[in-house]
């Protein structure tokens, strides 16, 4: 990838960062590794679509290193799933053989698998030694008739984030706009009411949470015609240029996907979230004002209405067990605001979140959620969130995975809520969900037992070494 596509590439003009002044978005600190690179950026991003052959063109390390780091479900194909690379050696490099091993690879890939496309992931070694990916996969799509996709993401190009706006743009020019959406089947046309495609964008359905979601989307009429990319089809990315309205539901993550399809296509997009009541309802609100279609809106808020109020019998009991108590939430991007609505509306109160992957306007919603006082955690190093926990009277640690070894031995309760969790949160449904494991996590009687004193405090625990004049 060129330095100036780099560069548009960090100067993303939707991203809060650089409205104000060109300070970039996502720009490499000399030294920091911490957080992924930008093939594991891109490689996180495009994972999730299910029926395609994932080629990591590289080292047996780097498709090790990346390969299914995030817990998204499929309702169908597997062969995501299926960890590939061409582990090129250093007699691959010495000799030059690194296309000719590539190209190999993507015929075993089609042979084997029949794939609905292949991508293919550039990563460091091939970059530094001029591996021209784009001609090969031009070269091996021409030859099999499969489509094969670049994507030039080698991890010395930048960040994570940056990565992830690699993969957008990969699908943008490549794949976006080449076909047109299957037409629709003769029920939903003859329900009465009018069809709208719309797309989801940065929706990566964690442990299944986007399955709470889409049967609300289809009783209001709207067709999901992509999910990029979570549960998603190569056929499904190839249709988003058709859709009525698109939603952003991680700025961080491919911003650049949704200014580039309102550029070319005119298509809307607003920024939302599916976690918390008022989020849910916010969004579903969001499609209906963009599409403008009456009957939709107001078929919209009779949903709304049924649904917010058989959620808020369903809280209640949990309600009661949570008001009142306090919360850390060490997380980022969407998820440091999102999560947010969601605790205050179980009565929880947030004393303090994490934003070091958060953009302005997240910080600006934090804002508005928590008081302009509210505590933002930039870096949150183990020390830091145990004293805040302690001086706050922290009653549960929400963050993610990596977090909770730092939790565990601290004996304080943690709840995981990023990528690694089992459990789906979005929707409606998932407000239930997330109020069950708080109150599990909160009141196990764990807790009580790890804090009391050792019952060999005073004598010798079991298996300890004896004390002088103890005996033999």
């Amino acid at each position: 990838m060129k330095q100036k596509d780099i560069a548009a590439l960090l100067d993303e003009p939707a991203c809060a960062h650089n409205k104000k002044s060109k300070s970039g978005c996502a720009k490499p600190k000399p030294g920091a590794t911490a957080g992924g690179c930008a093939f594991d950026g891109a490689q996180i991003a495009l994972l999730p679509i299910a029926d395609v052959a994932h080629i990591v063109h590289g080292s047996i390390a780097c498709a090790g290193s990346s390969w299914d780091n995030r817990g998204t479900r499929s309702s169908g194909s597997r062969l995501f799933r299926i960890g590939m690379t061409t582990d090129l050696t250093e007699q691959d490099v010495i000799m030059g053989r690194g296309e000719k091993r590539l190209f190999h690879s993507i015929k075993q890939a089609i042979d084997n698998y029949q794939p609905a496309a292949v991508f293919v992931y550039n990563t460091c070694v091939p970059a530094l030694i001029g591996d021209d990916l784009e001609a090969v996969c031009k070269a091996a799509e021409s030859r099999w008739g499969t489509p094969v996709v670049p994507v030039d993401a080698a991890g010395f190009y930048g960040t994570k984030n940056l990565g992830n706006r690699i993969a957008g743009e990969a699908m943008v020019k490549y794949v976006c706009g080449t076909r047109e959406p299957d037409p629709l089947p003769g029920a939903a046309q003859a329900s009465g009411h009018r069809i709208h495609d719309v797309t989801l964008v940065g929706e990566y359905n964690i442990a299944g949470e986007l399955w709470h979601v889409l049967p609300l989307l289809d009783e209001l009429g709207l067709r999901v015609l992509c999910t990029l990319s979570g549960d998603a089809r190569y056929r499904e990315v190839q249709t988003m240029h058709r859709s009525e309205v698109n939603m952003m539901v991680c700025s961080k993550a491919m911003i650049n996907v949704a200014r580039k399809l309102q550029d070319a296509f005119g298509t809307p997009w607003f920024e939302g979230s599916f976690y918390g009541v008022r989020d849910v309802s916010q969004a579903l609100r969001d499609f209906a004002r963009l599409i403008d279609d009456e009957d939709l809106s107001a078929r919209t808020e009779a949903l709304i209405a049924r649904e917010e109020a058989k959620i808020d019998g369903a809280l209640g009991p949990w309600r009661e067990r949570l008001r009142g108590k306090r919360v850390l939430l060490y997380t980022g991007g969407v998820k440091s605001w999102s999560v947010i609505a969601a605790l205050q509306d179980l009565g929880m109160e947030v004393v303090a979140t994490g934003t070091k992957k958060s953009t302005e306007e997240d910080k600006a919603r934090i804002r508005e959620l928590m008081g302009q006082d509210a505590v933002m955690l930039e870096e949150g190093n183990p020390r830091a969130l145990i004293d805040l926990v302690r001086e706050r009277g922290v009653d549960v640690l929400i963050a993610g995975g990596r977090n909770m070894y730092t939790a565990l031995k601290a004996r304080i309760p943690f709840l995981d809520i990023n990528q690694e969790r089992e459990f789906g949160y979005a929707g409606y449904a998932g407000m239930v969900e997330l109020a069950r494991q708080l109150v599990l996590t909160i009141e196990s009687p764990v807790w009580q037992q790890v804090r009391e004193p050792a019952p060999w405090t005073g004598h010798n625990p079991v298996g300890c070494k004896q004390t002088q004049g103890a005996g033999r």
